[in-house]
């Protein structure tokens, strides 16, 4: 093994010095709340105590017979899902569209970049104006449907189940769809052009390259984004909690499991322990289903595609 030069080792110990951030950074405020979360799901910290006893896995057993548990996850798995199917749709469209040279389309970097913007608006932001939005009586959608539709009463959008689910999975959409475009764009533009070229030679149309040569080939983006929307979709908080009543009415329909999460850790009885325990059953549900995602959907390059690479 070569022994390092003076020169090196100055090179490693500036590394090391310049490293040293974020590490610390990373230790205080990701990997010790993490260690500190473990360890508090098996206490039973509450209210005002400073200290807890250790108590095994109760807190654990109350939440795989936790009822309100299990119903924020069906929750969030609604508006994961009636968020994400469209959206990955959609910007599969525009996604093709915008990298299809034989649209000749103009402007596609002014249409990428309004895709994108709702992407760099924070959360509570787009939920405070969409509850202004949506109002009742006065809000601007109410006055238009009474005004332009001739609907004679206000609607409370707020205080129906399907309307508030609608809502909120609408805003995920609109505020998610720009980044899932962008890395569709990006998965298209990395396929070889020889592949399109020799498909259109062997008589292929637009569908047929779409359907056996795009969508093929982008597996490996689109398990990604199915990846990544979901971590995402179990961890949805700003938009259902502060869209109502910090609780997700109405009737609890749009309470996810992070809203749940903190209504038992901060509101009412101050659980922090129980509501740890909840981080971790959504850590562990969040773990197995990636796990299925993965064994379901693993890459299998079809054989058609090989023949023409």
């Amino acid at each position: 093994m070569k022994h390092q030069t003076g020169m090196q080792a100055r090179i490693n110990i500036h590394g090391y010095f310049f490293s040293l951030p974020f590490v610390v950074i990373f230790l205080l405020f990701n990997f010790w709340p993490t260690v500190y979360t473990f360890l508090l799901s098996f206490g039973n910290l509450r209210g005002l105590k400073t200290s807890f006893s250790f108590v095994g896995l109760e807190n654990f057993k109350k939440l795989v017979t936790d009822s309100n548990f299990w119903e924020a996850v069906g929750n969030t798995f609604i508006l994961w899902g009636f968020n994400f199917i469209p959206q990955l749709g959609i910007a599969l469209l525009f996604a093709i569209w915008f990298t299809d040279v034989k649209l000749h389309l103009k402007g596609k970097s002014l249409f990428r970049a309004l895709f994108y913007l709702p992407n760099l608006l924070t959360a509570a932001s787009v939920a405070i104006l969409y509850r202004s939005l949506f109002g009742y009586p006065l809000g601007p959608v109410n006055q238009f449907l009474m005004s332009v539709c001739g609907v004679k009463e206000a609607y409370n959008f707020f205080r129906s189940v399907p309307a508030s689910r609608a809502i909120v999975s609408f805003i995920q959409w609109w505020m998610w769809c720009g980044q899932t475009l962008i890395l569709l764009m990006a998965g298209i533009t990395s396929i070889s052009p020889s592949l399109y070229e020799s498909a259109t030679i062997d008589g292929a149309n637009d569908w047929q390259c779409t359907w056996k040569i795009t969508i093929p080939l982008l597996r490996p983006m689109m398990f990604y984004i199915l990846i990544t929307s979901m971590v995402g979709g179990m961890q949805m908080f700003e938009i259902p909690f502060l869209l109502t009543g910090m609780h997700g009415e109405p009737d609890y329909k749009i309470r996810t499991t992070a809203v749940y999460m903190y209504n038992m850790a901060f509101q009412g009885r101050n659980d922090y322990s129980y509501a740890a325990a909840v981080s971790i059953g959504m850590f562990v549900i969040t773990m197995i289903l990636a796990y299925l995602i993965n064994v379901g959907v693993k890459e299998r390059t079809p054989k058609r595609i090989k023949e023409v690479a």
